[in-house]
């Protein structure tokens, strides 16, 4: 009876250390499974970190890269802007100087000069025409396109010098067309167009041309009082 009481016992204890492996090794390879499981969702993840850092850096370096244009470009553009009020009222006084010491004022002027030059040079000045119009007309610059039709006679290099004074004269004058008009025992014809421009008078220059133009005329009536006094005698 003990004998197989015994083995009994010794059934059962080993029945139960058999359920107690038996679920031992259910759990041992349930956690060996949840390690396996969370290493494959680090490498996923270690491996997601890995290519998104990459295209951070791909993206980051894009937009360095695209900021730095930007600022070449801005920095390019900014250059000319250096400076500019100074720029501005320089160019303002340059125009003023220009406006003031080589433009007339008045269409006597321009003739006056043309027959200087002319007489300077020994050339024959015979005709000229002039057509005026309005130019940036309505603002503080506002100019008088003067247009002249000249004709002129004279040896080939008196001419040459006469046209090459006009271009080097302290009166601007601009040269848009020059014409052989013929040619006999020496003298030369020329057909010569060039412009000008009229300013508006500055200061004093007004009432200086009023009373030089009254003086002209004053000396001019006296010329012809004396030529007709002349005539009766």
């Amino acid at each position: 009876m003990t004998t197989v009481a015994e083995k009994k016992r010794t059934a059962v204890a080993a029945k139960q250390w058999a359920e107690k492996a038996s679920r031992l090794g259910t759990l041992k390879n349930f956690h060996i499974a949840g390690v396996v499981v969370l290493g494959l969702v680090n490498l996923y993840l270690l491996a997601h970190m890995a290519f998104a850092w990459r295209a951070a850096n791909n993206q980051n370096a894009a937009a360095l890269a695209d900021q730095t244009v930007q600022m070449k470009t801005a920095e390019i553009a900014r250059q000319p802007l250096e400076g500019l009020d100074e720029k501005l009222a320089q160019a303002t006084k340059d125009a003023d100087k220009f406006y003031k010491e080589r433009l007339p004022f008045a269409n006597s002027e321009v003739a006056g000069e043309l027959g200087a030059l002319a007489k300077k040079q020994g050339v024959k000045l015979t005709r000229v025409q002039y057509a005026y119009s309005p130019v940036m007309d309505g603002t503080a610059g506002a100019l008088t396109e003067a247009r002249m039709d000249a004709s002129l006679s004279g040896d080939y290099r008196p001419l040459v010098v006469f046209i090459n004074s006009l271009e080097r004269d302290k009166m601007f004058f601009l040269i848009s067309g020059l014409t052989l008009t013929g040619q006999q025992s020496g003298t030369v014809g020329l057909r010569l167009r060039l412009t000008t421009y009229l300013r508006s008078p500055v200061g004093t220059e007004s009432s200086d041309k009023t009373v030089a133009g009254a003086e002209e005329k004053k000396a001019d009536d006296s010329s012809s009082e004396n030529t007709d006094a002349g005539g009766q005698r």
